[in-house]
């Protein structure tokens, strides 16, 4: 009885209430600090979109880890690993692990610059900002492709804008075509005299269009170069486009991402390093394979890429970074002293203790603070002497390329990293390696597996492209691959049910379906 009495006076006090503000009910519940695509600040987007595709996402260097270092690492054998979750290094399967890249970037970077590109376009005041997205956005679609072969590229990131929650899956190919009109058309519409809306929130570039314009023309020989093998005739095009518009004349041009060190628990130090470092020290070492191309060549980087530590779990422990102590594990082994046929105390010199092979050097790229480098004027100049070598390019010899490729990454070491070789040292390094014509492609593209070390899924994609250096694959119990290092990384498994039709209609293009031994459009036999 008592809630009889009660619910209609109740029902009284609402209406009565409803009835003295209703007048004011839409501005009354009107949050002022609401966020609309019209005070959105875009920057703040295109930073997120930088940050994450340079492959750190979170305080753990989630896909950093896997991909590029338990993966791609390993499988071009920079690294080596006893740990049994670094699959990389024997081919083994973990879906997780393939689709970290995607799953972080279509979820956050892809969909932030797809925003900041369609909301800049019409903006005349936001022209160069415009530009420069789009310009950033061929670079990161040019690596999501790289890693997985067809994907969602010109609906990706269209949820909010459009309602397209199941994207269409497009081809590598016209991926590329289109990624390479894209920075040709938007380096060239790049205005020093238009104002600079994007500024400190660019970490690249702070908004210069004149080095915007650069990192496009260099990135374009990139993309154009990965076409050698499939489309020739237009890799030709695109790279002397390319030298024609302006590459990177310097490492001062390079693209790179910097870091803070006292930035633990946020999204601001270098994932790789931090993994190198702090979450995961011990699990790998310096590969053999690589430690030992170093040594054939007297490479004076292998000082400043390496380090002995007597142990890796302390990140005090600098280590000796003294050339003759370098030393390399050898991939395909299990963890010292576990008794299986593969334990490391079984590889041939086996030194008799682990921890006498070397780690990443830890005043160059294993620290926090490291520099991420996306983009340098060393790799482009070693793509050049390729192209110079093919005759697709004219004008300088692909020697001189050759020397400025070499001459650039060894001394960005020195200049952007921490710690690299003397003017010195490089010089006699070059006299005693010159440029040899007849061998070109081992020599420019072992080179540049040198130079694009700890980015390693670029180092990954053109080992692929190229096939230089030669490795010899590890054959391990259980791996996926039949024994070859695998060409591709798997989509997400997810795809299959959230958006079946494109991820079905994708993977019948592959040649061997989503596995990691399928090759994409431009990595052929």
């Amino acid at each position: 009885m008592r809630n009889k009495i009660l619910l209609p006076v109740v029902a009284a006090f609402v209406l009565s209430g409803l009835g003295s503000c209703k007048k004011d009910f839409v501005s009354i519940n009107t949050d002022p600090n609401h966020i609309t695509a019209a005070n959105i600040n875009y920057a703040y987007l295109f930073t997120n979109a930088q940050l994450i595709a340079s492959g750190n996402s979170d305080a753990n260097g989630y896909e950093d880890w896997r991909n590029n270092l338990i993966y791609s690492s390993c499988m071009i054998q920079h690294l080596s690993s006893t740990a049994g979750y670094w699959d990389g290094d024997k081919y083994l399967y973990n879906a997780g692990y393939n689709s970290a890249y995607w799953d972080d970037n279509y979820n956050n970077s892809v969909t932030n610059i797809v925003e900041v590109v369609t909301h800049t376009a019409t903006d005349d005041n936001q022209a160069n900002f415009y530009n420069i997205a789009r310009i950033f956005k061929a670079f990161m679609f040019q690596r999501m492709t790289d890693m997985y072969g067809d994907c969602p590229y010109t609906e990706a990131g269209l949820g909010f804008i459009k309602g397209i929650t199941q994207p269409k899956y497009d081809k590598q190919q016209d991926i590329y075509t289109n990624m390479l009109s894209e920075l040709a058309d938007a380096a060239s519409k790049l205005d020093a005299g238009k104002p600079n809306t994007v500024g400190k929130a660019d970490l690249l570039y702070g908004g210069d269009p004149a080095l915007w314009k650069k990192f496009a023309y260099s990135e374009m020989v990139r993309i154009a170069m990965r076409m050698s093998k499939v489309d020739a005739a237009n890799a030709q095009k695109w790279a002397q486009a390319a030298v024609a518009g302006g590459v990177m004349a310097s490492n001062s041009d390079n693209a790179i991402v910097a870091h803070q060190a006292n930035a633990t628990g946020t999204p601001v130090p270098n994932g790789t390093g931090l993994i190198l470092i702090g979450n995961d020290p011990n699990a790998y070492r310096l590969s053999n394979t690589f430690v030992s191309y170093l040594k054939s060549t007297g490479d004076p980087r292998l000082s400043y890429l390496g380090t002995v530590c007597a142990d890796p779990t302390v990140g005090t422990d600098k280590g000796d970074t003294s050339y003759a102590k370098q030393l390399g594990q050898p991939n395909g082994y299990d963890a010292p002293n576990s008794n299986s046929t593969f334990d490391l105390v079984k590889a041939p010199n086996w030194p008799g203790d682990q921890n006498k092979y070397s780690v990443v050097n830890r005043y160059t790229f294993s620290r926090l603070d490291a520099p991420s480098f996306l983009l340098t004027y060393g790799e482009t100049q070693l793509l050049l002497a390729e192209a110079a070598q093919r005759g697709w390019v004219t004008g300088t010899p692909a020697a001189t390329f050759y020397a400025n490729g070499v001459t650039g990454a060894m001394a960005q070491l020195g200049a952007q990293a921490g710690a690299g070789p003397s003017d010195a040292a490089i010089t006699a390094y070059l006299a005693a390696n010159p440029y040899n014509a007849g061998g070109f492609m081992n020599q420019i593209n072992s080179q540049y597996w040198v130079a694009s070390f700890m980015d390693e899924n670029e180092s990954f994609a053109n080992w692929r492209r190229t096939g230089y250096p030669t490795l010899t694959p590890v054959v391990y119990p259980g791996n996926v691959t039949s024994g070859t290092i695998p060409r591709r990384f798997t989509y997400p498994q997810g795809e299959a049910s959230t958006n079946s039709t494109n991820y079905t209609s994708a993977v019948s293009g592959l040649n061997n379906g989503d596995k990691m031994t399928s090759r994409v459009w431009w990595d052929v036999q």
